[in-house]
């Protein structure tokens, strides 16, 4: 194990054991082999720990927190024990594509930018359909908030970032950690706020190098509709984000955290907030709409219908990578 590796992927888990040695094996079977691999383990966990001690691979350390602080703090815990270059998130339920580290610090090095954010498209896995996302990546000149916001059709997906695809300048990841104690959105916010430092660039990889797995019968933070706590967020972050974009994720994220509740006034009063603070445009207003009267299993399988037929071909060959990837996938059995 080198003193100091090209990567530290940090992985943060907590009472998952089987999906966390999936993770770690995803990693340590990349092409780059120059990485170490710091599995935070959030809060006392004897199952989980016993199942890290059998990998048998020097390149893994294993972090036992003494409380449990949840994922953002896991992962800044994980930044400041890398001693890498450059830090790549997974989170304990993904998998990483063999070529993946190797691919990003390729495109790391192409980059004149001082501190190069790599991000990658990934598969978008879900009981029903495989759709690739981000769908389209960021054009020259168009501002950020609103390459990750602003939908171009009904679902969402056309610009996205997703914490497992994230590589980053380790320095970066210490001078700008993830907010603790915010159960949605960490990595847009965590993005937003990172794109803002001097000498950053966000670089995206064009071929989708991470298996997102979207379980619907298990619990998951991106499952959660913290609402009151959502929108707070983002009326305290409005100056990270254009007047597009702030009407855009309003009509659009928070829109679909209040929705379940059914209440008219949230409903209402997210009207007010988009066209006060923001710009909406008539396909905000018609997510609004389809999204209070849709209820979200009828939308996700729309989505998964008319996404997933569309990038069945992209995911296609990514997939046949991963069922051919031997110790990525073949050690862990999930039921």
């Amino acid at each position: 194990m080198p003193a100091h590796p090209d990567v530290s992927v940090v992985i943060p888990t907590c009472n998952r054991p089987d999906l966390a040695v999936r993770a770690v094996h995803s990693a340590l079977a990349q092409t780059h082999r120059d990485l170490e691999v710091i599995v935070v383990v959030d809060g006392p966990d004897q199952d989980t720990t016993t199942a890290l001690a059998a990998v048998g691979d020097d390149r893994l350390r294993v972090i036992v927190l003494p409380e449990r602080g949840r994922a953002p703090h896991a992962r800044n815990v994980g930044a400041s024990e890398a001693r890498g270059r450059f830090v790549a998130l997974l989170d304990d339920d993904d998998e990483w594509l063999p070529h993946k580290i190797e691919t990003q610090l390729k495109l790391a090095a192409g980059s004149v930018a001082a501190s190069p954010i790599v991000a990658t498209r990934l598969i978008n896995r879900t009981p029903r359909a495989d759709s690739v996302m981000p769908r389209r990546l960021p054009a020259d000149g168009e501002p950020l908030s609103e390459y990750f916001t602003v939908r171009r059709g009904l679902f969402y997906g056309d610009g996205f970032i997703q914490t497992s695809t994230i590589m980053a300048p380790t320095e970066l990841l210490r001078r700008v950690p993830f907010t603790v104690g915010l159960r949605r959105q960490q990595e847009l916010d965590w993005a937003l706020r990172a794109i803002r430092e001097e000498g950053v660039e966000l670089v995206y990889a064009e071929e989708p190098l991470v298996l997102w797995h979207q379980d619907e019968d298990r619990e998951r933070i991106s499952h959660q509709n913290p609402y009151d706590e959502q929108l707070a967020w983002l009326r305290d972050n409005r100056h990270l984000f254009t007047p597009r974009a702030y009407a855009a994720f309003t009509l659009s994220v928070i829109s679909s955290m209040a929705a379940p509740g059914r209440e008219g006034r949230h409903f209402r009063e997210l009207l007010t907030e988009a066209r006060r603070h923001g710009r909406p445009g008539a396909l905000d207003y018609l997510t609004h709409l389809q999204i209070w009267a849709l209820p979200p299993t009828l939308r996700a399988r729309l989505r998964d219908l008319v996404v997933g037929r569309r990038s069945a071909s992209a995911s296609a060959s990514a997939s046949a990578s991963v069922e051919s990837a031997g110790p990525t996938t073949a050690p862990v059995d999930v039921a």
